[in-house]
């Protein structure tokens, strides 16, 4: 028969013996297509391959082992659950959360400060010249953050938790305000817009707005100097900050684990947000917050991001110092990021990776939205990044931020009819995140062809082989899977998510 596919993936898998015992499996077939989803049919191995195979078994190789599936804990997203009455509010946390839950997250990312899915611009310190932090505070936080936060606790106690800013305190950056440029959706003066690139070209407002397609280089311009003021004082006092944030959301009860300096520091945003150069982020990382961490919190490990810039060499620059290199213990990448993940992974495989946020789309929460979002989760961890973060998980219809963005969500919810709605990008998700458990080794990936069929195999602790498989293109594809010295042959319907399981 004629090859559907011309390339060919290895994949591995712990044991030789193992394989073996994949010749009388069978697999549980999960599939969802628009209006159709999560339905469960049953397919066994075969004898022959009906097509050339996409993923093959060999047994010989070891994979990378996946830890954690997160989500971010924002305001828009608690007071999108408080639409809900408090039935609906437990299910739809314990889907999220709970070990017998759907999708069964077990990561949570806080933002220090506000982000662009706050109510508003905040910090936990906006008193300026208060070097000493004696006016620090996360009482903000407390009354959206922390109850969403025990919300999902209520189901999984055991969630761990990492943090980063998307704007310091306005009074510590050098144009005195939490946006990096002006806009109509806030109050920073636009004469200050010449900081970014210190001259008096334009910059337009919507240039971070992720709408469409965005190819070639981003940014399409570096900023020139760093947003952060860079004297001693300023910079100590912003990694005392990091430390009073974890001890303040330690008395809570939650314990953050993690810290990444920035949220991407190349997104010149009209929200919270901050412009870093590669000096300043070596300086700022090197000589204070890896040394604050490791004297308050040296249980506390230091990733560096998040880069969401496809700009290798600039990526390359920062990564150049060794001495900030012995402070990390591992990257985060998101949106153009994910184009230079495999080259830095290959220089740098000593280190963990992650995707640190999910696209956040443009409030369609349509079918296609859920095809992306498949294919992202496939290129990332297909690509060795060991833990997976959505972005938010419960917005309004449009999912519209305080800085005129519409957003997607995993969950959306009708303002009008006080009803909830699980979007594609929720069952995109499920289909990796409900099989493949914390410690199941990626062993194979096939990047997505020319008939928009891609896969991506993991092997779970309990030798449980998973291979999740998408069809992005308009016709059925074939799909031939070999796993030792039988196949698993399926055809898969048009625009579909697929996942197959050993039982």
């Amino acid at each position: 028969m004629k090859s559907c596919f011309k390339k060919k993936a290895s994949i591995a898998l712990c044991a030789l013996g193992f394989v073996a015992g994949l010749q009388a499996q069978s697999y549980v077939w999960v599939s969802s297509t628009e209006g159709n989803c999560w339905k469960e049919n049953r397919v066994k191995l075969q004898t022959d391959a009906l097509s050339e195979p996409l993923l093959e078994v060999d047994g010989t190789e070891r994979g990378v082992p996946f830890r954690a599936w997160g989500t971010t804990f924002n305001e828009l997203d608690w007071d999108a659950l408080l639409m809900l009455a408090r039935d609906e509010q437990d299910e739809i946390m314990y889907n999220l959360f709970s070990p017998e839950g759907e999708l069964k997250f077990t990561r949570g990312r806080i933002s220090m400060n506000a982000n662009d899915y706050a109510r508003s611009w905040y910090s936990c310190d906006e008193v300026p010249g208060d070097f000493e932090l004696r006016y620090f505070n996360i009482g903000r936080d407390r009354q959206g953050i922390i109850p969403l936060i025990r919300a999902a606790q209520k189901f999984n106690p055991k969630l761990t938790f990492w943090t980063s800013p998307w704007s310091p305190p306005s009074w510590m950056k050098i144009n005195g305000d939490y946006p990096v440029l002006s806009s109509r959706f806030n109050k920073m003066d636009s004469r200050l817009d010449y900081l970014l690139y210190g001259s008096s070209d334009e910059v337009d407002e919507d240039e971070m707005k992720f709408l469409g397609e965005r190819k070639g280089q981003f940014p399409r311009r570096l900023a020139t100097q760093d947003y952060f003021i860079q004297d001693p004082r300023y910079l100590q006092s912003y990694a005392n900050f990091f430390c009073k944030f974890i001890e303040a959301y330690k008395s809570e009860g939650i314990n953050i684990d993690m810290v990444i300096y920035q949220n991407e520091a190349y997104s010149y945003t009209p929200y919270p947000g901050c412009a870093w150069t590669a000096e300043g982020t070596v300086r700022f990382n090197r000589d204070y917050l890896a040394p604050a961490l490791k004297k308050h919190h040296p249980d506390v490990k230091l990733y560096l991001g998040t880069f969401n810039t496809n700009r290798q060499d600039h990526v390359e620059r920062i990564l150049s110092d060794e001495k900030l290199r012995g402070c990390i213990s591992g990257l985060a990448f998101q949106w153009e990021g994910r184009e230079i993940l495999p080259a830095i992974r290959k220089q740098y495989p000593e280190y963990h990776y992650i995707c640190s946020e999910s696209e956040c789309g443009n409030g369609s929460m349509d079918w296609k939205a859920g095809e992306h979002t498949f294919f992202l989760i496939c290129d990332n961890v297909g690509n060795g990044c060991d833990e997976w973060f959505n972005w938010n998980f419960l917005l309004p219809k449009r999912g519209t931020s305080p800085w005129g963005w519409n957003q997607n969500a995993l969950i959306e919810v009708d303002p009008e009819t006080r009803k909830f709605r699980y979007t594609a990008e929720y069952y995109a998700v499920k289909h990796f995140s409900h099989y493949v458990v914390p410690g199941s080794e990626m062993v194979g990936y096939s990047p997505k062809n020319k008939d928009g069929v891609l896969a991506v195999a993991y092997l779970t602790p309990e030798k449980k082989y998973v291979v999740v498989a998408g069809n992005f293109g308009g016709k059925p594809g074939c799909a031939t899977f070999r796993l030792g010295k039988k196949f698993l042959n399926v055809t898969l319907a048009p625009h579909s998510l697929n996942t197959f399981v050993m039982r």
